[in-house]
């Protein structure tokens, strides 16, 4: 089963023919050249497809999305406001280096002990949240300039000092 990661979700719908407004992260030129489908989660861990017909830049963070059999806009409203996946394959050929969700997938240490694999980012003003899986568990854990040791894109690995006592509600 392929990965899929979350790159944003449809904001709102767009007229009268179906157009959604797909708020995203992935960075200020994103153009989702080559993407032939978004993924909507349908069930846990299940994705159904929606194949793009048509793809116009809004605003950095916002593209205008026309969707095969998507032709009404009771039929976009529908689709708002769901979370937006992209193939693994394709998140890493749209997703910007230096961009906050670049680092999805990768490892997340907490100095030298690996915490998980970064599922979601969540950006905020001063931070960042990185969520992982711990004892089965989500966990958020801040990234920030006061925290951060090192981000290696080589290795996909995010190295941070966790702030003392976070990591104990987890680890129980």
């Amino acid at each position: 089963m392929p990965a899929y990661y979350q790159i944003g979700k449809f904001a709102a719908s767009h007229g009268l023919n179906g157009a959604l407004v797909l708020a995203h992260s992935l960075g200020s030129k994103a153009t989702l050249k080559g993407v032939e489908a978004l993924y909507i989660e349908s069930g846990k861990d299940r994705f159904l497809p929606y194949f793009i017909k048509e793809i116009k830049s809004r605003s950095a963070e916002e593209l205008l999305v026309c969707l095969e059999d998507i032709d009404t806009k009771e039929k976009a409203r529908l689709l708002t406001p769901k979370g937006v996946w992209l193939t693994e394959s394709d998140f890493k050929a749209q997703s910007r280096s230096g961009t906050p969700i670049s680092l999805l997938g990768y490892a997340l240490f907490d100095k030298k002990n690996r915490l998980g694999i970064i599922e979601e980012v969540i950006e905020q003003p001063h931070q960042l949240l990185c969520v992982v899986s711990i004892n089965e568990q989500e966990a958020m854990i801040p990234v920030h300039d006061d925290n951060l040791i090192r981000i290696d894109s080589k290795k996909q690995i995010v190295e941070v000092d966790v702030p003392e006592g976070l990591l104990d509600v987890y680890l129980k």
